[in-house]
């Protein structure tokens, strides 16, 4: 048998073990988050990119037009 110093003892390691495992599932949770920002800000930046080459082509078949 344990005496009771040992099982507070242990207790307080258990507790501490599992405050220290949910530290670090919260800071996974927030690495996944800001990699999921970073996917939505890279998705935002392709479709600018992506509206400004329309913007582009679209200047060109104008001037094209205008100088048929």
């Amino acid at each position: 048998p344990i005496t009771e110093e040992e099982h507070r003892e242990l207790r307080t390691l258990a507790s501490t073990t599992i405050e220290r495992e949910r530290e670090r599932e919260r800071e996974r949770e927030r690495e996944r988050e800001r990699e999921r920002e970073r996917e939505r800000e890279r998705g935002e930046r392709e479709r600018e990119r992506e509206r400004e080459r329309e913007r582009e082509r679209e200047r060109e078949r104008e001037t094209f037009i205008y100088f048929s």
